[in-house]
């Protein structure tokens, strides 16, 4: 989810949820800490120079239970983020505290902001030998011999 599809959705709430993957409510009274840019240089293990550029929210929770972060106070922080640091719309992650910090993607349903899992990747399969699709075959072409029948002892 981009930077201003949530600032799209914002506009029209007056709480603001999130979800975890698990289906679990991140508790009502988190905090959002750090609203940023991060930008990643490196190489992958094909030996490719990449560069990757998101949005980090860092949601974060204390014992403040009567703290709510209305829609309205979310919108202004993102809106004072992207003027001061010059904030291009780009996709945004979430950390959140776990048992370590989590890394989440974002989406929305309903009145809910999900935290969807990240999964790791290849990113050089090519030269990895990994195939980027599992190969199609017809079984009838492998049946050239014999077929195998139940009773026959062969299975």
């Amino acid at each position: 989810m981009k930077l201003s599809q949530i600032k799209s959705q914002l506009d029209s709430m007056t709480e603001v949820n999130f979800l975890l993957p698990s289906g679990t409510t991140v508790p009502a009274h988190f905090h959002v800490t750090e609203v940023g840019q991060v930008t990643k240089k490196y190489i992958d293990c094909g030996g490719t120079l990449r560069n990757e550029s998101m949005i980090s929210f860092q949601l974060w929770e204390a014992e403040d239970y009567d703290h709510r972060l209305g829609a309205a106070k979310l919108l202004d922080i993102i809106r004072l983020a992207e003027r001061v640091l010059e904030l291009s719309d780009l996709e945004v992650e979430v950390e959140y505290q776990g048992d370590t910090i989590g890394r989440y993607g974002l989406d929305f349903a309903g009145n809910n902001f999900l935290l969807t899992a990240r999964q790791t990747d290849c990113l050089a399969k090519d030269k990895c030998g990994i195939p980027t699709e599992k190969p199609k075959i017809r079984l009838s072409t492998i049946a050239q011999g014999p077929v195998c029948t139940p009773n026959s002892g062969c299975c």
